[in-house]
């Protein structure tokens, strides 16, 4: 791997591209730590300090996990790119229930464009919205719950708030232009590369502070269950079910086409790291609910109550099994609105092709839909232990809160390296070198 690697860079065009990734990832953690105007630096940092020793940090998890740490500092990049993934899932969505955008979809390259478009306009309105929110909880006083500083130079300026917001909004403008540059001119897919970078930006800070407050046997059960945990995701996330397809031959003018034979690669985690992403999200509802009513001056009623018991913090029972059924339910959600079973066999019919055994049409359709349905029973399961993995087994040790592990971690870090030294070994194969994987 080390020998492909140092052949990678000895490729003049490959080595641009390289080298031109490495540049747009330093500008990118530049944005992360650069404080927005009207930001008291040395109070947040006093505040984040704080914030270490609790759980205030964890209130806001998957936007903090995707920003990079950067969203409690408010930096210019504060938002990261969470606000393109929340638009991206929102579009995807929405090409199954609108009929407009499910034309778009089939337009192909054109009408992606248009799709992908409509992807940035809605980036921009969640992100003035996120900003909003977050600045309002800074002027408050709620980002950090347990520290009385004010992080904010001037809270009751409104112009200097308007301008903390566009700033922010601004920045997520850039992550979404970074992004669009490393695709057309560097290395892999640009958005991907950019949330690599924001989730592993964390990780020498978490593990330095477990093996400061926890000690070394407990750093040392974190490092290997970690190195397990990136074994595990490695080999579910590669395996996958070749079905294969056979396509007769067939004359077109004067030529003779098909008599090949091929296969339909389903993996057995097909819905990614969404399903954990959705089940993330729609936990903090209740968090939001319990904060609207904390702020209020009325008692809140049972239900409240309730939820502030066991849906507020992971700790729970209630949590734990929620969080789980929900992942579980969206991966075949997911599945199911992005693999048309139907679709795929009458394109198959179409071109001639069909799977042994089984006749083309409406059998090929309810073959491929059993045989999904199969194999996303283990990839939901699959999602749902290794996100569970920080909140059962290292709370034992006392350490999930600082667990850099996490399942959503392993699962965005190992996607998107394979997916990346599979577009370098890819390029090195053109020029008949080794690739990484060899």
């Amino acid at each position: 791997m080390l020998t492909a690697f140092t052949r990678a860079f000895r490729t003049p065009d490959l080595r641009n591209k390289l080298l031109f990734t490495l540049g747009i990832i330093a500008l990118f953690r530049l944005g992360s730590v650069l404080p927005t105007p009207g930001v008291h630096t040395e109070n947040i940092s006093r505040c984040l300090n704080q914030a270490q020793a609790g759980d205030a940090g964890n209130i806001y998890g998957m936007v903090q996990l995707f920003s990079g740490g950067a969203l409690l500092k408010l930096s210019v990049f504060a938002l990261g790119i969470m606000p393109y993934i929340t638009a991206s899932i929102i579009l995807q969505l929405l090409v199954v229930v609108i009929p407009r955008l499910e034309a778009l979809k089939k337009e192909g390259q054109a009408g992606q464009t248009k799709i992908t478009q409509y992807t940035r306009y809605l980036t921009i309105g969640l992100a003035i919205l996120q900003s909003t929110a977050f600045i309002a909880l800074a002027r408050t006083g709620q980002l950090f719950p347990q520290c009385r500083e004010d992080i904010l130079l001037d809270k009751n300026n409104v112009f200097l708030i308007i301008t903390m917001v566009l700033t922010m909004t601004a920045g997520t403008a850039v992550i979404m232009w970074l992004g669009e540059l490393v695709t057309d001119r560097g290395v892999g897919n640009g958005m991907s590369i950019l949330i690599f970078t924001q989730v592993i930006a964390v990780f020498p800070v978490e593990l330095m502070t477990i093996a400061r407050t926890k000690g070394l046997f407990v750093f040392s059960v974190v490092i290997i269950t970690g190195i397990a945990m990136i074994a595990l995701v490695v080999m579910v996330e590669q395996a996958q079910r070749r079905v294969p397809v056979q396509y007769a031959k067939r004359m077109v003018g004067r030529r003779m086409y098909g008599g090949t034979s091929t296969y339909i690669p389903l993996k057995v985690n097909q819905a990614g790291i969404i399903p954990v992403i959705f089940a993330s999200s729609l936990l903090y509802l209740p968090q939001l609910v319990t904060t609207l009513f904390s702020n209020s001056q009325e008692e809140p009623n049972a239900v409240v109550q309730w939820i502030q018991q066991n849906l507020v913090t992971g700790d729970t029972p209630a949590y734990m099994i929620t969080f789980f059924l929900l992942i579980v339910f969206f991966a075949y959600f997911y599945v199911s609105i992005t693999f048309n079973p139907v679709e795929v066999a009458d394109n198959m019919k179409k071109y001639g092709g069909f799977i042994p055994g089984i006749r083309p049409g409406r059998p090929t359709a309810e073959y491929l839909n059993y045989v999904l349905t199969r194999l996303t029973a283990p990839g939901a399961l699959y999602l749902g232990l290794i996100s569970m993995v920080p909140i059962v087994a290292l709370a034992l040790v006392g350490a999930s809160q600082n667990f850099p592990f996490g399942g959503t971690s392993i699962l965005i870090m190992v996607g998107v390296g394979l997916d990346t030294v599979k577009q370098i070994e890819s390029q090195l194969q053109q020029r008949n070198y080794e690739g990484f994987l060899k």
